[in-house]
């Protein structure tokens, strides 16, 4: 097991951030050229199907990804598959916590939040695969302890915590909060990523 002092902790965050920004965590649309989205206007996202212990995570990535369609609008969002050029699907096989690093004392510094899911784009008309992307593995680190949190990062500062709810809360319910929000912010930023590949042609 790593042990890593402070700044190696938070280097190792801020590397993992820019690694996903660059579709470096496994992230991968295989196939097709942007010819293939020639025509194409309109968008169902079909619900998402779910094999992960994490209930509700399969309705809650959905949700994430029509957001994201709806809000952004370069593709129109429609609400039933017959009237959709292409058709978005996917399944997520499991979302899990592990230990990414620890104190010199062995106390958990920080987890890393795990998403692996399979996700399709086929045309309606004709029936055809675009591009599928199977066993993608999403990361993300969050704090197990208070002693990880750095309240000056300007990932802190924009965040949903402030230095007083890090004083207040014990590690357990940081932790607890952490990971929640560890899980938001992997879907969001899986829709918005796969929302700019399909518009971009990939």
């Amino acid at each position: 097991m790593t042990r890593l002092g402070h700044w190696q902790v938070w280097r190792a965050l801020l590397v993992g951030i820019v690694i996903w920004g660059a579709g470096g965590c496994g992230y991968r649309l295989t196939g097709q050229n942007s010819y293939l989205l020639k025509n194409v206007k309109t968008v169902y996202v079909e619900p998402f199907l779910s094999r992960s212990r994490d209930v509700g995570i399969d309705k809650e990535l959905t949700s994430a990804l029509r957001s994201e369609f709806y809000r952004r609008g370069q593709l129109k969002l429609v609400d039933q598959a017959e009237q959709a050029d292409v058709i978005l699907s996917g399944l997520v096989r499991s979302l899990e916590s592990q230990v990414a690093s620890v104190s010199r004392q062995d106390e958990v510094l920080e987890y890393e939040a795990v998403m692996t899911l399979d996700v399709t784009l086929r045309r309606r008309e004709p029936n055809e695969v675009l591009w599928r992307a199977a066993n993608t593995r999403l990361t993300q680190l969050y704090a197990g302890s208070r002693a990880a949190v750095v309240t000056t990062s300007s990932e802190f500062r924009t965040g949903t915590f402030n230095t007083s709810d890090v004083r207040r809360l014990t590690d357990i319910q940081l932790t607890e909060m952490q990971s929640q929000a560890a899980r938001e912010q992997l879907m969001d930023r899986f829709a918005r990523d796969l929302h700019q590949r399909i518009v971009e042609g990939f």
